[in-house]
């Protein structure tokens, strides 16, 4: 597409769109009211969707994230992958900010909006610290994003996220507040843990996707793959991602519900970060000369969090019932549809972009109508 394309969501071929893709926040949107009515209206459905973990996190979970994974990674020309690499000015931008920015603001945004509610403020500093590897595939492919990038960034993150999440989780919960004379709170985590979730919730797609594309090029070519296989599977990514949404919004309906007051407080620190991180980030991209496709990538890898990470460790740590868990559950209720919001944001801005898109560059998760 050209730095000129209107800002909408367009198929890889630039086709048609179909409903599902046409109409995708309203989908969104119906899909969040479903779940908050399950959970809201139908007896022991939460018991239910808890009663299997993986991970740490419930097995319908599990499911609906790693269906909405695999179509995209299956898409990952992974052949390409050493120019993603190659790039420093990615790497190290992308390490920063979300390694170093991303948790200091969530940090500063959670003490300025909710130094009065211990457990919401710890709540969001733990969403902070756990940096996406999942849901942002998504948003990443709907935003036209390079999606060898976000491959690459995605693991990067994952490798961080297992040696350092520990670490800044003492930082930013105990050790940083003790050095200000602020309230701490403890967080117990450990490394495996960690490991055990990024190994399920990236490992399994990221295997299935290689392991997809490389044995269906090798039966029957890359033009088969792409032009015939890949947009039969594309659409499973959305209704993984519905399914996810109205899954996640059940197990916490009735507290989102009965607790609208409560839902606002963490709401506002959330809609901060989101847009700090995204405009920020995309505003450095811009600046130290990414292309369209990869300034995206980095923008949407930095503002997206593991929200099922987040949720595990909040859960395990202070239980089920916690204010902690609660501030987890909202993390997603407010960063689906801003970053769906944010998409069009970004495919408005691409028209500032006169660079060429790097070769290889993934347009959308949307098959052709």
């Amino acid at each position: 597409m050209s730095a000129t394309a209107e800002a909408a969501p367009t198929t890889e071929t630039g086709g048609k769109l179909s409903t599902l893709d046409k109409y995708l926040p309203v989908w969104i949107g119906l899909a969040m009211l479903a779940g908050l009515g399950l959970g809201r209206w139908v007896p022991g459905i939460e018991a239910a969707l808890e009663s299997v973990e993986i991970g740490g996190v419930s097995l319908p979970i599990a499911a609906g994230l790693l269906l909405m994974m695999y179509p995209v990674l299956a898409k990952v020309r992974y052949d390409r992958l050493d120019t993603v690499t190659g790039d420093k000015r990615l790497l190290i931008s992308s390490l920063a900010v979300n390694w170093l920015v991303g948790p200091a603001v969530m940090f500063a945004l959670a003490w300025a909006f909710l130094a009065d509610l211990p457990e919401f403020r710890t709540g969001l500093i733990i969403v902070g610290l756990a940096r996406c590897i999942a849901m942002v595939i998504i948003w990443n492919d709907l935003a036209c994003g390079d999606r060898e990038a976000a491959t690459v960034l995605i693991a990067l993150n994952s490798v961080f996220q297992v040696v350092a999440f520990g670490f800044l989780g003492w930082f930013y919960l105990s050790a940083l507040p003790d050095w200000l004379g602020l309230e701490g709170a403890a967080l117990d985590i450990s490394g495996l843990d960690i490991a055990v979730n990024t190994a399920i919730f990236l490992g399994i797609p990221l295997a299935a996707g290689y392991l997809t594309r490389k044995l269906g090029e090798r039966a029957k070519g890359r033009e088969w793959y792409e032009g015939s296989f890949l947009p039969k599977i594309g659409p499973f990514a959305l209704y993984g991602l519905l399914f996810t949404i109205v899954v996640l919004f059940a197990l916490q309906g009735e507290a989102i519900t009965t607790n609208p007051g409560d839902v606002a407080r963490i709401a506002l620190p959330l809609l901060a970060y989101f847009a700090i991180m995204w405009a920020g980030t995309f505003l450095l991209g811009r600046a130290i000369g990414l292309p369209y496709d990869r300034t995206a990538t980095l923008a949407f890898t930095a503002a997206g969090n593991n929200f099922e990470l987040a949720i595990a460790v909040a859960i395990a740590t202070f239980g089920v019932t916690s204010g902690q868990a609660l501030a987890g559950v909202v993390g997603p209720l407010i960063e689906v549809p801003v970053l769906v919001a944010l998409v069009y944001v970004s495919l408005w801005a691409r028209k500032f972009f006169r660079e060429p898109a790097v070769p290889g560059a993934a347009a959308s998760t949307r098959s052709d109508a």
